[in-house]
């Protein structure tokens, strides 16, 4: 079993808010991340994927048609948006990164094709907060 990682960037907005609770409960647990006018994160995505090399090309996937099928399917939606108000698949969800990850492994995984298989996400936020995800409920 190889292991291939392709890594793309995106820029987006969010805020974390509950609406559900009063701006002095949402204050208290998000902070900042609160800010009724947004913040914005620059994003890093690992997309790993695993396979058996192609007796042909020696290829899991060919790594460009990878980086082509994330900015399709992924960053096309993400990149200059706001991820509470403007992407489809972050609605009615608490647009946390733990949240975002699962959202994209959704949105990626039905698209790559088969032999080689989705292993991991890891979206950093920033410098010192990323999460990884192995699409596991």
């Amino acid at each position: 079993m190889v292991y291939l990682t392709r890594i793309e960037h995106f820029n987006s907005a969010h805020k974390l808010y509950n609406p559900h609770w009063t701006k002095e409960k949402n204050d208290a647990v998000f902070g900042r991340c609160a800010n009724e006018h947004w913040h914005g994160h620059n994003f890093e995505l690992h997309v790993t994927i695993k396979g058996d090399p192609d007796p042909d090309t020696g290829f899991i996937y060919d790594a460009k048609k990878l980086g082509n099928l994330v900015q399709e399917k992924v960053i096309g939606k993400l990149d200059h948006r706001n991820l509470n108000m403007d992407v489809d698949f972050m609605q009615g969800k608490m647009c946390s990164i733990e949240n975002l990850v699962i959202g994209i492994w959704n949105e990626l995984e039905p698209f790559l094709p088969l032999p080689a298989r989705l292993h991991c996400l890891k979206l950093v936020e920033t410098e010192k907060i990323y999460v990884e995800y192995y699409g596991e409920k």
